[in-house]
């Protein structure tokens, strides 16, 4: 025996599942899934419509699959976390500094040290705040009072300045060109 509710569902809701079909095999990579998606929307659907009838059933219908569609893509990426045991005992050397390598990385850190010293002062505070203190491009921008192309510009101009320093031995000199501190000054920002 039909309730009110299974007639509302099939004169609403079954009536798209044609168009349904298509709108899941147009945007879901698995084509073996098309059916359990089908399945799961129409269960999720009559569940919700069993509280409250949507006011659009077509429109509820679409949008609930492109939720379902969404719900499913983000479990996909979710990486299981379980315990494995312990791992036996690995007898790998450990690789220890030479005292060559450590020399070599205290003179590259000091040629980094000197090369953020010598960046432009506006070019080298931004690139602070994003690289070390990780602050996003926006927070930068409002920290510092100047646009997120603005941000973008000085990481942009600061990573050829190092790279022209760390790279081919030279120091970095603050451009009279700098394109970040051209934008800055005809927005009045500084």
């Amino acid at each position: 025996m039909q309730t009110d509710l299974d007639r509302w569902f099939i004169q609403e809701i079954l009536v798209h599942e044609q168009a349904l079909m298509a709108f899941l095999r147009r945007h879901w990579p698995h084509p073996d899934d098309l059916h359990d998606l089908r399945q799961e929307l129409y269960a999720r659907l009559y569940e919700a419509a069993s509280r409250a009838r949507p006011v659009q059933p077509k429109a509820f219908l679409f949008a609930s699959a492109r939720h379902l569609m969404a719900d499913r893509l983000r479990r996909a990426k979710v990486v299981s976390i379980e315990p494995m045991g312990d791992f036996p005992p690995s007898h790998v050397l450990i690789d220890e500094v030479s005292p060559e390598r450590w020399c070599g990385g205290r003179q590259s850190l000091r040629r980094l040290a000197q090369a953020l010293d010598r960046l432009p002062d506006r070019c080298r505070e931004v690139v602070w705040l994003r690289r070390v203190e990780e602050l996003s491009q926006k927070d930068v921008a409002l920290r510092l009072g100047i646009s997120e192309k603005t941000v973008e510009k000085h990481i942009a101009n600061a990573m050829r300045l190092l790279a022209d320093a760390l790279f081919s031995g030279e120091a970095p000199l603050a451009h009279a060109s700098d394109p970040a501190r051209s934008t800055e000054s005809r927005h009045g920002r500084r």
